[in-house]
């Protein structure tokens, strides 16, 4: 970029407005509802733990890395735009890969189109309250009773651990429903076990490998073992799990360098025009774009039936949107205010960022809290959804309820004026953490579909407040030009690290205690550290903020009063010489 070229800074920021609103607005349709669509293919609370963990794993270590290549090589905007583009794809890609023997819908789900089609089998009509997906099991069958709730009524239904012999006669015989009608309640999640062709062909597969194995086991001895004979030798469910967790992991490693790319180009843009102070006004379109984003999939997929097409789920709708939004956003890549500083070293600012970070004790106390802060809000983000299914939540509740949430944090620069002269950065952060220990400890009671709705708005503290102290915080301990290499290594502390760490224990507290220990035993945690956090702080040593702004100002005015100084001696200088050469004068005319 030349220096004699104009900089319009209104249309560099309405060009990166509409990018961050747009790619949040197609990450919104798609993450917050994807554990939703892991458990609808059949995963269990501990796989869906792995998958989710591990993709904020390779964010973790792969963003920082690529940013460095990127723009080393100078290919931020060829990487922007085969970000976009290749994201969208992959994600498609989990599409093709089949479901489980049974899958998880919610009770608000129309299953009149289901029922009336003529290529569904007896066993697809087979109901199981369960808190996770159930797979067959090749024992005996054994019956047990609960209860499915249907349209708000409940019925006894008689539940059947399916045998893979069972032939259509006798699972007819073993279902039987009675007429009788209990008073209505909210029934857990309904579980159908379908008989699509991919799920077929899954079984024909694995019941022809366990034949061959069965009639040629010393041949299976005598060969050697591999990767894909390993592979084979998994369950149809074990199975699903490895793919799942491949394309995930492909489409965070090329979705992941899009936003800190995007991110650097237009700061370094903004600081070259010297307007570097308007950069974060970008940041609330991003929490509008992904408001809109999750109410409005949220609205459209309960409008629609459960198969769209053929036998496609009405959740694929999700994906259909991110990657459209994704190519919407595509135009907006190319005309993208970017630009390169070649000076500005990006892995020294990190890791200068981090020692900072150590050398003070408060600011160490406020990235623990942030990391807290992240492991609880991983158990949100990938089992709210699953809660709220249990409880009768469709669609449109699920994504009206985060809507709500995130207005709510957009919300707070509205209050943040009230907020610092009521409270401090430090105790606002010690509420931020509290407040999401109160949402959590809400969410293991919930009673029905619109229930969830009262604690979304305590999102304004939770995450915005809380947010708001982290960057006083940064500001404090960071010396000039490093204020935004501290709030990177902030939030990488808490979405990636922190919910990576969360998102692998939240799948095993669930699987093993259940959803509602889950969110209990988060909120006991947050309030308990939110407890110590005060007495740590009022023991932490308080270093003086250094005001540069200050020291600069005072620099200015000593070096102007200095040239005064220098200005006066010159003119008192020159005034004396001019008296000595009159006087001189007038001494020769006499």
């Amino acid at each position: 970029m030349k220096r004699n070229k104009q900089i319009d800074i209104k249309r560099a920021l309405a060009l990166a407005s509409t990018f961050n609103f747009l790619c949040s607005c197609a990450k919104a349709c798609l993450l917050p509802f994807l554990t939703l669509y892991f458990r609808q293919l059949g995963l269990t609370p501990v796989m869906a733990g792995v998958v989710m963990g591990t993709k904020h794993l390779i964010s973790l270590v792969w963003c920082p890395v690529a940013s460095l290549l990127f723009k080393h090589y100078n290919k931020r905007r060829v990487v922007i735009k085969g970000s976009l583009v290749c994201s969208a794809a992959v994600a498609l890609v989990l599409l093709l890969i089949p479901r489980a023997n049974t899958y998880t819908q919610s009770s608000a789900c129309n299953m009149s189109d289901e029922s009336s089609s003529p290529t569904r089998a007896a066993g697809d009509h087979l109901l199981m309250s369960s808190v996770g997906p159930t797979t067959l099991t090749g024992t005996s069958p054994k019956i047990n009773t609960a209860a499915v709730s249907q349209s708000g009524v409940t019925f006894p239904v008689k539940t059947l651990t399916e045998s893979p012999q069972l032939s259509e006669k006798n699972l007819k015989e073993s279902v039987m429903v009675t007429n009788s009608v209990r008073k209505p309640n909210v029934s857990r999640s309904v579980v159908f076990h379908t008989t699509s062709p991919l799920a077929t062909l899954g079984r024909n597969k694995r019941s022809k490998f366990n034949s061959d194995s069965e009639e040629q086991p010393e041949q299976e001895k005598e060969k050697p073992s591999d990767f894909m004979s390993s592979l084979k030798s998994m369950d149809f469910q074990h199975q699903l799990f490895f793919f799942i967790l491949l394309t995930v992991s492909v489409w965070e490693f090329v979705s992941a360098p899009l936003e800190w790319t995007a991110d650097d180009g237009l700061y370094e843009y903004l600081d070259f025009a010297d307007a570097s102070d308007h950069y974060s006004s970008t940041g609330v379109w991003g929490l509008l774009g992904a408001a809109c984003g999750v109410a409005g999939v949220g609205s459209l997929v309960s409008q629609l039936s459960c198969l769209i097409a053929g036998q496609t789920p009405r959740s694929a709708v999700h994906f259909f949107c991110y990657a459209g939004l994704a190519a919407l956003a595509l135009p907006v890549a190319v005309f993208l205010p970017l630009y390169l500083n070649k000076k500005r070293d990006k892995a020294n600012g990190l890791l200068k960022a981090v020692q900072l970070i150590r050398s003070s004790p408060r600011a160490l106390l406020c990235a623990v809290t942030i990391l807290l802060v992240g492991m609880a809000g991983s158990a949100v983000d990938n089992f709210l959804l699953w809660q709220m299914q249990d409880h009768g939540s469709g669609e449109l509740h699920m994504g009206v309820s985060l809507a709500i949430a995130l207005l709510s944090q957009a919300a707070f620069p509205l209050l943040v004026g009230r907020v610092s002269k009521l409270l401090s950065p430090g105790r606002v952060l010690a509420v931020g953490a509290a407040c999401l220990g109160l949402q959590c400890f809400y969410y293991s009671f919930l009673w029905g579909p619109w229930a969830p709705l009262p604690a979304q708005l305590l999102s304004c503290f939770s995450s915005g407040a809380l947010w708001w102290a982290v960057m006083v915080q940064c500001d404090d301990v960071a010396t000039p030009g490093a204020e935004r290499s501290v709030r990177r290594v902030y939030s990488t502390l808490s979405l990636e690290l922190g919910s990576g760490l969360g998102s692998f224990g939240g799948g095993f507290v669930v699987q093993r205690f259940g959803l509602e220990w889950l969110f209990r035993g988060v909120s006991v945690g947050l309030m308990v550290w939110c407890v110590c956090l005060p007495l740590l702080q009022w023991k932490a040593p308080r270093q003086r903020r250094i005001n540069y702004s200050r020291l600069l100002a005072a620099d200015a005015s000593e070096a102007s009063d200095s040239e005064s100084e220098q200005e006066r001696d010159w003119l008192d200088k020159a005034m004396e010489d001019d008296k000595s050469n009159n006087n001189y004068g007038r001494r020769i005319n006499h």
